[in-house]
């Protein structure tokens, strides 16, 4: 049997923020992956500046991770109906308010940031136990871990969840999206513009992937869940934005098939709590989100940024100080998560579900009045600007 004072499960970019931010507090960590290697799950990301400020202060290298954008909300026909912009200094220290990349950039910055022995991999946990002395963690091998905190950033269908928790149905969104990237076409640089006509959500913005500039792009649009898609990838991507403005078609037909994924949007309703007793959720686990919010991999990594402040000189030992410290770190993420997967379900709906009836007066609303630009144009930047402070603050503190 082995003693861990932090277990975390699931290699995503949450549990490795994790990981890197209970080590910063001074705890023994290990992070359980049940596959091979700690492999992403999709092709194309995006992050805000707050996550990137909390892996710069994790120690994950965030020199030329990606492409700094400008994003813009437009018609199909390239119209701007909302503009998301930052303050001064943002744009300054971050290059911009949106930054393009691959999701394998960010694993391997991430990896490569974890301390030797800290990761292990091939380690499937089978179940979770906890009481007021500890939790203890039944591997697959028939391994016990014990350790003081579990932590679960073991995704949307989470063994952690479940265990704490119970059963919760996964909110389906009736909606997919496919999802590309390519180095071989041109456009202009420094932009995410997300578009839509009356069904279809066509969007593009620049990336950097290893020091070299390209693009990625996504179209979305509603699908039955409980239908079996049977169409080629490339040709329903192509047919789905062919009415969209330029660049993208030409995004799309320059992508490689290789270079292209589809995949089913669903959620779960927020939780209530996050924690009970010694164990604890982050990222996917506690709040998988809809892409719509453009948010998922950053908040993870900013869940596990906090987790770990707040553990920083907590006698891990202390039920009731393990307790107080769990219930600080999952207050202030709640809402903050919450509203921006409750945005994101909206948005779907809003944009792909409307009747057929009401989509000429949805559309007449966002191209005639200062609707999208106070939804997503100014609240966006709110949100930024609050997490940004909030990371300012675990750092004074600790």
């Amino acid at each position: 049997m082995t003693t861990h004072r932090v277990a975390v499960i699931g290699a995503g970019p949450a549990g490795m923020a994790t990981a890197l931010s209970v080590r910063q507090a001074g705890h023994d960590v290990v992070l359980l992956e049940r596959y091979p290697r700690a492999r992403p799950a999709g092709n194309i990301l995006n992050l805000w500046p707050p996550p990137i400020k909390a892996l710069g202060l994790l120690g994950v290298d965030v020199t030329d991770l990606g492409a700094p954008c400008h994003s813009e909300f437009r018609t199909a026909a390239g119209r701007t109906r909302a503009s998301i912009n930052l303050p001064a200094e943002v744009v300054r220290d971050y290059g911009g308010g949106f930054i393009g990349l691959l999701r394998p950039a960010l694993y391997e910055r991430l990896l490569a940031a974890l301390p030797p022995g800290v990761l292990r991999v091939d380690c499937p946990v089978q179940t979770v136990e906890q009481d007021e002395n500890g939790g203890s963690l039944a591997l697959a091998d028939g391994e016990v871990l014990e350790a003081d905190v579990v932590v679960g950033a073991d995704g949307i269908d989470s063994l952690v969840r479940r265990t704490l928790w119970g059963e919760s149905p996964k909110r389906e969104h009736h909606l997919h999206i496919f999802g590309g990237y390519t180095f071989d076409a041109t456009a202009e640089r420094g932009l995410c513009v997300v578009s839509h006509d009356r069904t279809v959500q066509g969007s593009w913005t620049s990336i950097r992937h290893q020091g070299r500039d390209g693009f990625q792009w996504w179209v979305l649009t509603a699908h039955d869940a409980a239908a079996e898609f049977t169409g080629e990838l490339h040709a329903t991507a192509t047919a789905l934005a062919a009415g969209f403005a330029d660049p993208l078609p030409r995004l799309i037909a320059a992508t490689p098939p290789e270079h292209l994924q589809r995949w089913v949007l669903r959620d779960r309703k927020p939780l209530k709590q996050w924690s009970r007793g010694r164990a604890t959720l982050v990222g996917d686990a506690a709040h998988p989100t809809s892409p719509y919010a453009a948010y998922g991999a950053g908040m993870a990594i900013e869940d596990g940024y906090f987790l770990g402040r707040r553990l920083a000189g907590v006698d891990l030992s202390g039920y009731v100080a393990v307790r107080r410290a769990l219930e600080a770190f999952e207050t202030p993420r709640k809402p903050h998560t919450a509203r921006q997967s409750q945005q994101a379900w909206l948005l779907g709906k809003v944009f792909h579900h409307a009747p057929r009836p009401l989509r000429a007066l949805r559309d007449l609303v966002l191209d005639h009045t200062p609707l999208l630009q106070k939804v997503v144009g100014e609240s966006s930047p709110g949100e930024i600007l609050d997490q940004l402070d909030e990371i300012d603050r675990a750092e004074r503190a600790v």
